[in-house]
């Protein structure tokens, strides 16, 4: 009778890590998928990294915030905790905007392919210099549902942030702007809190130099 050969202990380690990864993957909690038509976050990277530069924003018709001001979460009178988003640099074309606050933002258009989004948001650094952290799709609610949309866009199965301006409270949801629909993706800089979460604590505004507050609410 042979004695069975000796299984060496590397390929032992190697089939304990396969069953060990397989039954992580099977508990971890499912990842967003990409609707029809729709990119992956890779993709959406590839199709924006030219925009770490913002010079190169500027020139292809995004403009700075025209109210300049780094958005942070107890801004919004959130917890502090919750972070930042930084500061907004928008393609007006993209969200249909054609003409000046009146007396909020608004536009027409319904622009939400995120390999070409509307708004590229940026921390300022403290050189001056300014670091792309995220990109944005904004779409005006009055315009979506004038196409006979009833719910919110949804990027990767996840609707759209619902932003209307609530008068009884003290701080502007809205941001200045019409109610509308937004998604944050945070594929330049790691967010704790998730890649599609409004605020990240890894973003700061401390060298922000521009508008601290919002100036409060305009009628609607």
């Amino acid at each position: 009778m042979k004695t069975p050969r000796k299984v060496p202990s590397l390929i032992l380690l190697a089939i304990a890590s396969l069953f060990s990864t397989t039954a992580a993957a099977q508990d971890a909690p499912a990842r967003f998928v990409p609707g029809p038509g729709e990119p992956t976050l890779v993709e959406v990277r590839q199709a924006t990294d030219r925009f770490r530069d913002v010079d190169v924003a500027l020139a292809e018709g995004y403009i700075r915030d025209p109210f300049d001001i780094c958005e942070t979460a107890d801004m919004m009178g959130r917890p502090a905790a919750q972070g930042a988003m930084g500061v907004h640099y928008f393609r007006p074309d993209l969200l249909g905007i054609t003409g000046p606050p009146s007396p909020r933002v608004s536009g027409n258009g319904t622009h939400t392919d995120f390999r070409m989004p509307a708004i590229l948001i940026y921390e300022p650094q403290a050189d001056g210099s300014m670091a792309l952290v995220a990109v944005e799709s904004l779409v005006f609610a009055r315009s979506w549902r004038g196409r006979g949309r009833t719910a919110p866009p949804t990027f990767h199965g996840v609707p759209f942030d619902t932003m209307i301006d609530d008068p009884a409270t003290a701080t502007d949801e809205a941001h200045m702007f019409e109610p509308h629909f937004d998604r944050h993706v945070w594929i330049y800089r790691d967010n704790p809190n998730g890649v599609f979460t409004p605020f990240n604590p890894a973003v700061t505004c401390a060298h922000h130099t521009g508008t601290q507050t919002h100036s409060g609410h305009t009628s609607q």
